[in-house]
């Protein structure tokens, strides 16, 4: 699964959210401060309701919209995430409109100047670093909140210095932007390949290398499961341990590649005939496989099993110059488990049966019975 870089998810958008919101409560305060100072609310009275009053309602619609996100979503997703990207954007410019109508206001205090400036300042870095994890939002809220009054100082030839340095501002805070946002996604990609390897490395300490089927060790966590899945609902299970008759000679003779490569056709032969998805086949230690069938009727289990057994009867394995071939034996215990029943007494029959069949003159199919 490849990494999409800037690609908004529901874990970016998560982001956005948790570290975006909570500043609206600021934008409240900081706008009733800004048009408090040396009453300043007084004198632009009309300007200052509209004001407090879009930047209030603002900050409602997102703190609410936070709260509500995962109920609309399930409605709409696409209209989710554009009401919350148009409420960011409506923030900053409700912000850069206000801030330019305040510099440019010549009877006002320096105070009054300084103090919005001041808070824009504050409010555009708090906005860029906020928004990092998605550089169309990030670039534009800083332009979106300082060029305004940029636009109108210059036009006017007001505080030109101040124009300066807000130019300045706006360069550095999109440096900040477009390095954090590349950071962000490098942190994210991290991750994301951690994640992939953690499963990897998960899923190998499940299989067994030689053969891809699941190794001993989980299968004792599967043959838990099952077990009691078959035990609440009444399922059959059945448990079929199969042994690789006289695989020994076979090693000693030809050597351990020669063995390896069988045990491979032996797997691949189990897993072409026991196919459902609740089928387990693991290898449970040199030549033995052990297989779990889940809620499979007795009659099918048992002719599955001979089909197994006569495919690798007539299994005939070149290696090299050497022509191998031996057969299989295979015990077989099926039941209804009791909920206070130990597992391990399944097991036990199954091998028990197995027992029976190498006794009885191996490639065999031997069902336990309890007149064992």
């Amino acid at each position: 699964m490849n990494f999409e870089r800037n690609r908004i998810n529901r874990r970016v958008i998560d982001d956005l959210k948790n570290r975006s919101t909570m500043g609206m409560y600021f934008y409240i305060a900081i706008t009733i401060a800004v048009l408090l100072v040396d009453d300043f609310y007084q004198r632009h009275f009309l300007f200052s309701v509209l004001f407090f009053s879009i930047m209030a309602g603002i900050a409602i619609f997102r703190i609410a919209h936070f709260y509500l996100f995962d109920m609309v979503d399930r409605w709409s997703r696409t209209f989710n995430y554009n009401a919350f990207f148009a409420s960011v954007y409506a923030t900053a410019i409700a912000w850069g409109l206000g801030f330019a109508y305040c510099m440019v206001q010549p009877e006002e205090s320096v105070t009054t100047k300084m103090l919005m400036l001041t808070c824009s300042a504050g409010l555009g870095a708090g906005g860029v670093v906020a928004f990092i994890p998605a550089r169309f939002v990030s670039v534009p809220y800083i332009f979106l909140m300082v060029t305004p009054a940029v636009v109108v100082m210059t036009t006017l030839a007001i505080d030109l210095p101040v124009v300066f340095l807000l130019v300045l501002y706006i360069v550095y805070m999109t440096m900040i932007a477009s390095r954090g946002n590349r950071e962000y996604w490098d942190a994210l990609e991290n991750e994301h390949l951690l994640t992939i390897r953690s499963k990897e490395i998960e899923k190998m300490s499940r299989k067994d290398s030689l053969t891809g089927l699941y190794n001993r060790l989980y299968f004792d966590e599967i043959f838990q499961l099952h077990f009691k899945t078959a035990a609440r609902s009444r399922f059959n299970l059945s448990i079929i341990v199969g042994d690789i008759d006289h695989f020994k000679p076979i090693n000693d003779t030809y050597g351990h590649l020669a063995g390896d490569a069988y045990l491979e056709s032996v797997a691949r032969i189990l897993s072409g005939t026991f196919q459902r998805d609740t089928d387990f086949i693991a290898r449970y230690g040199g030549e033995e496989f052990v297989i779990l069938l889940l809620d499979q009727d007795s009659n099918e289990t048992l002719r599955l099993v001979e089909q197994a057994r006569l495919q690798i009867e007539k299994l005939t394995f070149q290696y090299y110059s050497h022509r191998i071939q031996t057969t299989m034996s295979f015990g077989v215990a099926i039941s209804i488990p009791g909920l206070n029943e130990d597992k391990d007494n399944l097991f036990e029959k199954a091998d028990k049966a197995l027992y029976r069949a190498k006794n009885g003159g191996r490639n065999k199919v031997v069902l336990y019975e309890e007149s064992f």
